[in-house]
């Protein structure tokens, strides 16, 4: 099957330096492989129950979503034990440590990742307690 992204020029470029490097032999590998890993890292996910503990790192622009990130972590208020902020120019990275139930620390993962001025969301730990 056919299909078309909107991406931007550098990351399109950077990934065609990586997948090549990797010695793929085409940019649709690469793209093939980098969604069956987001597919395995989704399930893994949605895979945890019970109490867990997370560190949820994000990077995003400050400017843009400054005032809805804070908005975000209020409402999740009851699973954040402590966040950590660095401001990089005009881009944040920030640390959010959590503890509760897997379902409601998810949430606050999709919604993080649900800004388009927020780069990227990882899970650094993820453990049932």
């Amino acid at each position: 099957m056919r299909t078309s992204f909107n991406v931007s020029d550098d990351l399109l470029s950077d990934f065609d330096v990586t997948w090549q490097a990797e010695g793929l032999d085409s940019r649709s590998r690469g793209v093939r492989e980098a969604m069956q890993e987001y597919i395995e890292r989704h399930t893994r996910l949605e895979g945890v129950e019970g109490e867990v503990v997370v560190t949820i790192a994000f990077d995003y622009e400050h400017e843009a979503v400054i005032e809805t990130i804070h908005d975000v972590q209020h409402r999740f208020q009851g699973v954040i034990t402590a966040t950590n902020h660095v401001h990089e120019d005009e881009w944040c990275l920030e640390a959010i440590f959590c503890r509760g139930p897997a379902a409601r620390v998810r949430e606050l993962t999709y919604r993080l990742r649900d800004f388009d001025a927020v780069n990227r969301v990882k899970l650094l730990y993820f453990a049932k307690r």
